[in-house]
Parts: structure tokens; sequence; C-alpha cells
């Protein structure tokens, strides 16, 4: 058996997992309130957080999967990409553990831990397979070959749709984080209350910084109207925003998956918790005949067991990490 302990620390969440083979045993997130009055991740904080948090954090998941801290045979980490703060507490601390017992290092990728969070619980995909990523830092769809073989057919040209959700949810007076705020009033609203633009980029390329200046603009002429207007249409404007972002990403997943003839598909990243985009991809996937799959909520945001599970298949090929290894916030697949 190849026990695991794994820690994820890109930005602003502290998270520890403990896993046997391909078995993830626990997994502890601590998360960090003090950036709501930012209206996003202050990185400074962020890092003192993890600094803090780390250790209980750590403590936690040894003692809920049963298993004592000499027991395990290699200690996994984030790389990268995420601020350079956060990710140097992760790294630290793994370097320190695998020195202190004599254990193998290994990296993980950040996004290809989310796709590979698909392959912690049942159902599990097939290769091959597509992959949308989608969270605050990253918008992608990738073709999964196989466990690690992983091919980056598209990205966002500027703005990932996570920053999407969260900037329009600012505009709108929501705290931050402000997407899981604009899924719950969306349930309430009409989508197709009011109409926002859709991006022309070719391919399977993104893009949100036009949307996202297209709802401030729209915002600030029915305001200078009705100063009331967000308040009185606060569910529509949420539903009409959620949709057209979903419509964006279905939209290039659907041409992606008919390129390359795919009828297994799946989403993955803290966007992907989203409600709204959920319903999407099983629309969408009953219209085209689609396998579709979407990680348990507790896999889609940031966790350390998504890294623990891509260590794991790291393990069996032996890619293990030299003392040296330092944070790569530019990762990419």
């Amino acid at each position: 058996m190849i026990k695991i302990l794994a820690i994820e620390s890109s930005c602003d969440d502290t998270s520890a997992a403990v896993s046997v083979d391909d078995s993830v045993l626990s997994n502890i997130t601590a998360s960090q309130a003090v950036h709501a009055a930012y209206g996003g991740v202050f990185p400074e904080y962020a890092s003192r957080a993890h600094l803090k948090n780390i250790l209980p954090v750590i403590d936690a998941a040894i003692k809920k999967s049963g298993l004592d801290k000499t027991e395990f045979d290699a200690i996994a980490f984030t790389k990268g990409p995420g601020l350079i703060g956060s990710l140097h507490v992760g790294v630290a601390f793994a370097k320190a553990f695998a020195l202190a017992f004599n254990i193998p290092l290994i990296e993980v990728n950040h996004m290809e831990a989310h796709v590979m969070a698909h392959f912690i619980d049942e159902p599990k995909p097939r290769f091959p397979f597509l992959c949308l990523t989608v969270s605050g830092g990253h918008t992608q769809i990738i073709l999964v070959k196989d466990y690690l073989e992983m091919e980056l057919i598209g990205a966002t040209q500027d703005d990932a749709a996570g920053e999407a959700y969260d900037k329009s949810a600012k505009m709108l007076g929501l705290p931050y984080p402000g997407g899981p705020l604009m899924d719950q009033q969306a349930k309430n609203g009409n989508p197709h209350r009011f109409e926002f633009p859709f991006p022309a980029i070719p391919k399977y390329g993104f893009s949100f910084s036009g949307l996202k200046t297209s709802i401030l603009y729209f915002l600030q002429k029915e305001t200078a109207m009705n100063p009331r207007f967000i308040e009185e249409n606060l569910e529509d404007l949420c539903a009409s925003i959620q949709y057209r972002i979903n419509s964006i990403l279905i939209s290039k997943l659907t041409k992606a998956a008919k390129d390359f003839k795919m009828n297994e598909i799946a989403i993955a990243g803290g966007v992907s918790a989203n409600s709204g985009l959920r319903q999407m991809l099983q629309e969408a996937g009953e219209k085209h005949g689609w396998n579709t799959y979407i990680p348990a909520f507790e896999y889609c945001t940031d966790n350390a067991g998504m890294i623990a599970i891509t260590a794991y298949y790291k393990f069996l090929r032996k890619e293990f990490s030299h003392q040296g290894v330092e944070p790569d916030v530019r990762m990419d697949i």
C-alpha cells in the first residue's frame, strides 16, 4: 500500500489530505475569511494565514486517517501555479517533512490535480476525455489521454470565468467570494431578462474581460436612471450574468467535443460547483449523447485530496522531486 500525505496551499485555502493507494482517507481544509474585506485575496494575508493553519490542518488530516506520521511513503505538495507566498509555505513544510522522515517529495501541478479529482470517486471518466477546468485564475479545455498525460487545447486570453463571477458579484454589491452568492440569487431569477454579449473568440479560446466591461457599463447606465435598479432586479441580473458566463463555457466545450469526436466530457475546478453550470452540462450531455462527469463538491474547490490522488499516480511512475525544488507560479499543463 502506498500512503501519501498531501498539501495544497496555492491560494487562500490551507488543505491537507491522506491517501492510501487511490483512496482518500481524509481531506481537511481551512478557509480564510479575512479576504472578504478586500473584495479578493490579499496575498500577504493569505501566506500569513497558511503559516498559522498548516500545522493544525495537517495534524487533523493525519489523525482522521488513523495513520501515524511515521507511516507515510511520500509527501506531496502543490508546486504551482498559485500565489508565491502561499506556495512557499506548503513547499517548505513538505521539504522539511520529507527530510525528517527520509521519504520522497512529489510535486503536483494544481490544474492537473483539478482534472485528476475525477479519479477519487466513482463514476470515473474513460480515456480519452475532455475536461473543462474552471477556476478563479484559469479557464481551460484539456484533452486527457491518460493519467498525467494531458494536452491543453484551449484557454482564456485574459480573465478566467471565476474572475468574471467574482468581479460581477462585486459590481452587484455582493460580498467576496461572490460567485456562490450569485448562484444562490440566480436560482430565483430569469436568465433571459438581460442580454450580455458573447465574445467572438476563435476555436476553443475564452475571453471574459470584455464581458466584465459590458456588465459594468450596463449597470452604470441603468443605475444612473434608477439608483435602486440593482436592488430591484438582483435575482434576474445574477441569473442573466450566470447564464452568459456558463453559455460561453458550454459552447466552447461543445465545439471541442464535436471536433475531437468525444463523448466523455468532464468539468472541474471551483466554478464546477456552480449549480447553473452543472445543469447546463447535464442538458448538453443529454442533447449530444455525452457521458458527463463532475467531482463531488468537496473536490471541486481547492483541496489536498486532488493533490493526493495525483501524487499516487506520480508515485507509481517514480516521479519524485529533489530537495531543491521551489514553487513555480507559472506552471502549465
